[in-house]
């Protein structure tokens, strides 16, 4: 199944305390040492430069200023930690596939990255935006095979779904649930979003909220 599933009152309700939550900023990390101590469960937003990560995530919260939003590819150049009230840890990837730095520090970011996916146990789920405008490209799917690699379950998320037709975005759900319907990692529901119209925010709480321990 990869269009958006039914759920029941009980757990969208979930999903919207959950996120009503106070979230705040915890610290950002450029070495696996300083990463905090294990303890709630994590959830981590990954994506091309430029997808919408920082947006989505306020829109989750409701908090406009909680993560920096920017139209200059690979602003977010570390691995930035939110908590909601002890109850969830949202974890802001740096962007991959652009960014306006020098390689070695591209380089630096990425590996960061890897290793931070490869070795956090606490990690429950991986949301990998995608820009409706654009589909899948093969740096996305670079990073879906490593995902499926460390065994890391992730869910694709659509964002800026408001800049396409309705009919665009059935058949871009459809063809992206093929794309990863084979893949051991993934989740099956291919989760569609506006931050800007709130469309699929909902249903994206209640996804997040059900991992929360």
């Amino acid at each position: 199944m990869t269009t958006p599933d039914a759920f029941s009152p009980a757990a969208i309700e979930a999903g919207r305390l959950m996120f009503a939550k106070r979230a705040e900023f915890m610290l950002g990390v450029t070495a696996l040492e300083t990463l905090p101590d294990e303890g709630p469960s994590e959830v981590a937003f990954a994506g091309r430069s430029n997808v919408g990560k920082s947006t989505l995530l306020n829109a989750l919260v409701g908090q406009n200023g909680l993560a920096r939003a920017s139209n200059t590819p690979g602003r977010t150049r570390e691995i930035n930690y939110f908590d909601l009230e002890g109850a969830l840890r949202l974890v802001d990837l740096p962007g991959y596939g652009y960014a306006k730095a020098p390689r070695k520090d591209v380089e630096q970011w990425t590996a960061l990255t890897r290793d931070f996916l490869r070795g956090r146990s606490v990690l429950r789920r991986v949301c990998v935006l995608i820009d409706s405008r654009h589909g899948l490209k093969p740096v996305d799917v670079e990073v879906l095979d490593l995902l499926d690699e460390a065994a890391v379950n992730y869910q694709i998320v659509l964002t800026k779904t408001d800049k396409i037709k309705p009919t665009a975005l059935e058949k871009l759900i459809e063809a992206t649930g093929k794309q990863i319907v084979r893949r051991p990692a993934a989740h099956p529901i291919v989760r569609a979003t506006s931050s800007e119209k709130g469309d699929g925010i909902a249903e994206l709480r209640a996804d997040l909220a059900a991992l929360a321990e």
